[in-house]
């Protein structure tokens, strides 16, 4: 079964058909091969289960405020905001990258959003001051992946519905290893540039401490959409529902005061996220169904018996699944790979004892690396097309970021803390 599973699939992928209906085709197959069920009975069960799911409701909301804040001017504010506070760092203005990236990361959700959206503020800038290419790009790729750790986040959602568990727990959880990845990324480039004997561009902006705050008022209207959404949650005063629907009248009203809303832009918005929704529920779909399948044909149970039985510790089965992850995060993004691979692995995770907060952390970094290596990643398709360098050279810049991806799986792993503390705290009370 596993393998006319892997068989079928694959190779619809490969010949070129879309993900959601590769998903439906396969799971067609192994239920016409290896069960007696009707498969029409199971299909519309199955997708009606998936779709009619008010824990859905945030996707579309949170890439609708995604998609109009893109088009606002946010992203020359986070210049202007930052700038004047890194100018003497070591690594200067690089830190706009991972810092730009980690605020916009809090209101969009999305990875390749990020990079799109910091990026055409900050590579013009920066190559202008004579920051080198290699460093711009890789920083950029690296720390726009954050736009699935940091919630609120597109991918998280999409775990919680297939896993079953708190979105507003994964939200939270997410929190700290955001900050643990802003720090290894920022502290990365502080020391290649105090290593390697390679003096950063130094820009000094000659403002006064009071000055720089001034200038740090540009980054208020981000902040306050950060506060009111994620604030919200954390304080207990909203769901994540509804936090999604304050996210999109904060965007709004951003768009308003920054005199980017026109009805052109919000028809643009609402197309754009209209079709993303679209695509992300085929696959959740066709994802469902193929669950269903396997578990007629009772696949996953006889892989966490065998798991059971192989005398595998949890470290060891991390090992392999990030491994196995990163091979397949080559070939796939990131919302197919969770919504293909949850059905087969959570059992596994289940019968390793793991908790299934702290693996969603772990298998949203994964999809991170997705991101960043080709010949799949979307942050790499973004940066090609923003930079004019071919997707080999973003690929070899981004490659220090993506070891610092595997890095903070083994911190977490060591450390399962900074996944699981922060929302033990919150909904003890």
């Amino acid at each position: 079964m596993a393998f006319t599973l892997v068989v079928v699939l694959l190779g619809l992928l490969m010949g070129g058909l879309w993900v959601g209906i590769s998903l439906f085709v396969t799971a067609f197959v192994m239920l016409e091969l290896f069960t007696s069920v009707p498969i029409m009975r199971v299909t519309g069960s199955a997708i009606w289960g998936s779709l009619a799911n008010w824990t859905l409701v945030p996707l579309p909301l949170f890439i609708l405020m995604g998609d109009i804040l893109i088009r606002t001017r946010i992203s020359s504010q986070l210049f202007t905001g930052l700038a004047p506070w890194l100018g003497r760092v070591p690594g200067g203005l690089l830190h706009i990258n991972v810092l730009g990236s980690g605020i916009f990361a809090c209101i969009s959700g999305s990875s390749a959003a990020t990079a799109a959206t910091v990026g055409r503020m900050s590579i013009p800038e920066l190559r202008s001051r004579g920051y080198d290419d290699r460093m711009i790009l890789g920083s950029l790729a690296g720390s726009a992946t954050l736009g699935f750790l940091i919630p609120p986040s597109i991918i998280m959602i999409i775990y919680g519905v297939n896993a079953q568990t708190s979105i507003a727990r994964l939200f939270i959880a997410g929190i700290l290893p955001g900050v643990m990845l802003l720090v290894l990324f920022s502290s990365f480039i502080a020391l290649y540039y105090l290593l390697s004997g390679k003096p950063a561009p130094r820009v000094d902006f000659g403002k006064s401490f009071l000055e720089k705050l001034k200038a740090s008022t540009q980054l208020l209207p981000a902040v306050m959409l950060i506060v009111a959404v994620i604030g919200s949650i954390y304080a207990g005063l909203a769901t994540p529902n509804e936090a999604a629907a304050v996210g999109v009248v904060g965007a709004v009203i951003l768009s308003i005061a920054s005199g980017t809303f026109t009805l052109q832009t919000m028809r643009d918005s609402l197309m754009a996220s209209l079709i993303t929704t679209c695509m992300i529920c085929l696959i959740l779909a066709g994802s469902s169904v193929l669950t269903s399948a396997m578990a007629f044909t009772g696949l996953p149970r006889h892989l966490a018996s065998m798991v059971a039985t192989s005398g595998l510790t949890p470290g060891e089965l991390i090992l392999i699944l990030t491994a196995f992850f990163i091979v397949v995060g080559c070939f796939l993004d990131g919302i197919s790979l969770i919504v293909l691979t949850t059905a087969i692995v959570l059992p596994l995770v289940q019968q390793a004892g793991i908790d299934l907060i702290w693996f969603g952390i772990y298998l949203v970094i994964v999809v991170e690396m997705s991101q960043i290596t080709p010949p799949i990643g979307f942050n790499l398709f973004v940066l090609q097309a923003q930079s004019g360098r071919d997707i080999l050279y973003i690929a070899r810049a981004a490659f220090p970021f993506f070891l610092i991806l595997c890095l903070s799986i083994f911190i977490l792993y060591y450390i399962p803390e900074i996944a699981t503390w922060l929302p033990s705290k919150m909904f003890a009370r």
